[in-house]
């Protein structure tokens, strides 16, 4: 076969030469390791950075995946890429996911590259990563660099993210005092890695690895461990191995890997966020992937890894139990054993040789829960859909009718969350609005509202939220999330006020707002759409671009929903 690369470098004219001096200008040798044949060029994306140290342990990978590459007689090319952490972007790091998406896909597009290595781990990064390398498809392996260390605090381990959001409840409680909130943000302070439960990176690692694009069992090796240079060695072999083979993205993305991360999302009690990043990576791909499957395949799928925040435990107890292989191995029969990987063995080869699951990732005997870890609801307040955790909710709301108390945007909220005045009781149903992909645009984790402090003093720990906005995949509660259309673009949750009976059953599959007919006709004919925030730049592309959370919030113009929008267009290569 050809190589894609040789459309630059192979050739005796000056345009040829100028391209083979770059790369030797760089360091970078044109031909393979073992002779004069040409080499695949693997290119390197690397994703680290200092604002970012969720994806800081990469840097120390980029090494054993260029040795991978050379071993297998590949040419590996580094180069940067955005670093996505939603530890310091604002408002939100899913802002930015499309823009990485368009980066990795441009950079493949417009060099010698025959396949690709992603090195990617915080929530938006390896979404992000994978979208753009779907639409390029080329071969594409990735590497995620796990999760940091595990701390205690008073005594007990505790989870990045879970820990955080359960004290802070105590604290604004009076029942952490300063001294202990300042030993908490040291215990945090434990290194680099993303975070230590089943939050959204975690989940998308090990989403990738059910989808078949990374080497078997790396997805949950923790940050630093030995393993993690073996694997991404491995990583760097099998992306040469892809690129001989011919195995690209659109084999592998099929329907039924879909259907099997559907299956595993549920059984990890994952992040809902994964359930907007598995839409739009199915949507670089031209496969369908409506919110009725989440509801269909998660029916008979029991809950497996005992984690927070669904579960007890954190991520090295889900690595020492087996990490993805034991899960597919509990799981065979719910799975379609056919789907392939990039390294070769499908689906079902890999749940076969597996050893058993222990520990933290229970059998299906004895499972966390059933029926799933996810509910998803549609109603006169959800037209199009809302999603909800229901593994880490409490049993007890998933079937509620109360008042609303309506919070438009995120500055309304904090400033009257904690008011005294504020007309709410523990029977109360909390909604924001107008924090949608538009909204703000970008769609934060702002859905699990606070509960007001002082029913937290009434001890009061959970109530039913409802909101256009996402949430963090380390939060907890009987929150419902991503409700379509969103406020921003007239959706009904945008016309709720207080005192509006919202009733919601997770069971049925409804999200109701009992307001008369009428009465919604004239509050619609006299909502305004909010002016734009942003005239300029990224955020004015995308909110004037994006689509809602059921298809996965991408840009309208990068999806493929045709063969001819499938097609990955190359370059003319000649002069620049």
């Amino acid at each position: 076969m050809r190589l894609r690369s040789q459309a630059w470098l192979a050739g005796d004219d000056e345009v040829a030469m100028a391209h083979r001096v770059a790369l030797t200008s760089a360091g970078v040798p044109v031909l393979g390791q073992h002779g004069d044949a040409p080499a695949p060029v693997i290119g390197i994306a690397n994703s680290a950075s200092e604002l970012n140290p969720c994806n800081l342990p990469l840097n120390d990978l980029v090494g054993a995946v260029r040795a991978g590459i050379e071993e297998a007689g590949g040419v590996g090319v580094t180069f940067p890429t955005i670093s996505l952490g939603e530890d310091l972007m604002k408002p939100s790091a899913m802002l930015y996911r499309n823009l990485l998406a368009i980066e990795i896909e441009e950079m493949i597009r417009a060099n010698p590259l025959d396949g690709i290595v992603l090195l990617a781990n915080c929530d938006k990064s390896v979404p992000g990563a994978l979208m753009g390398a779907a639409s390029a498809n080329i071969p594409t392996v990735l590497v995620t660099g796990g999760a940091r260390p595990v701390v205690s605090f008073r005594g007990e381990p505790i989870g990045t993210g879970t820990a955080l959001w359960r004290l802070w409840d105590s604290r604004r409680a009076g029942q952490l005092d300063d001294a202990g909130w300042h030993e908490l943000e040291k215990c945090l302070s434990c290194g680099v890695g993303a975070c230590n439960t089943m939050g959204t990176a975690s989940t998308m690692a090990v989403l990738s690895e059910v989808l078949g694009l990374m080497i078997p069992g790396s997805s949950s090796i923790p940050a630093g461990d030995p393993r993690s240079a073996a694997a991404a060695r491995l990583a760097g072999r099998a992306a040469v191995a892809a690129v001989t083979e011919d195995r690209r993205p659109a084999a592998i993305l099929t329907p039924a890997a879909f259907a099997n991360a559907i299956v595993a999302l549920h059984a990890i009690g994952g992040s809902t966020n994964a359930v907007i990043h598995l839409a739009a990576l199915a949507g670089r791909v031209g496969v369908a992937f409506p919110l009725a499957e989440i509801r269909r395949i998660g029916a008979s799928v029991p809950v497996l890894a005992d984690i927070e925040p669904s579960g007890s435990g954190l991520m090295p107890d889900f690595d020492a139990g087996g990490g993805v292989p034991s899960l597919l191995a509990e799981l065979s029969g719910l799975l379609e054993p056919g789907a392939l990987t990039v390294s070769g063995p499908t689906i079902g080869e890999i749940a076969v040789g597996a050893a058993p699951p222990t520990g933290a990732i229970r059998t299906a005997d004895r499972p966390l829960r059933t029926g799933g870890a996810f509910g998803v609801v549609h109603g006169s307040l959800a037209p199009d859909g809302a999603v909800i955790k229901t593994s880490a909710a409490s049993p007890e709301l998933l079937r509620h009718r109360g008042p609303a108390v309506v919070f438009h945007g995120y500055d309304d909220m904090i400033a009257r969350i904690d008011d005294p005045g504020l007309p709410v009781t523990r029977r109360s149903v909390l909604v924001l609005a107008g924090c949608g992909p538009v909204g703000v645009p970008g769609m934060p984790e702002w859905g699990m509202i606070p509960i007001p402090a002082r029913l937290v003093r009434a001890g009061v720990t959970d109530m039913v939220r409802v909101t256009d906005a996402r949430m963090s995949g380390t939060s907890f509660g009987t929150v419902l999330l991503h409700v379509a259309p969103e406020a921003a673009i007239g959706g009904p949750l945008g016309l709720g006020q207080d005192g509006d009976t919202i009733a919601v059953d997770v069971e049925a599959g409804s999200l109701e707002l009992e307001v008369p007919a009428a009465e919604l006709t004239r509050r619609r004919a006299a909502f305004t759409p909010p002016p734009p925030v942003h005239l300029r730049g990224w955020p004015a592309l995308y909110a004037s671009h994006v689509l809602q959370a059921p298809d996965g919030c991408d840009l309208d113009f990068l999806r493929a929903t045709t063969a001819a929008q499938r097609k990955f267009v190359e370059p003319v290569v000649g002069r620049s």
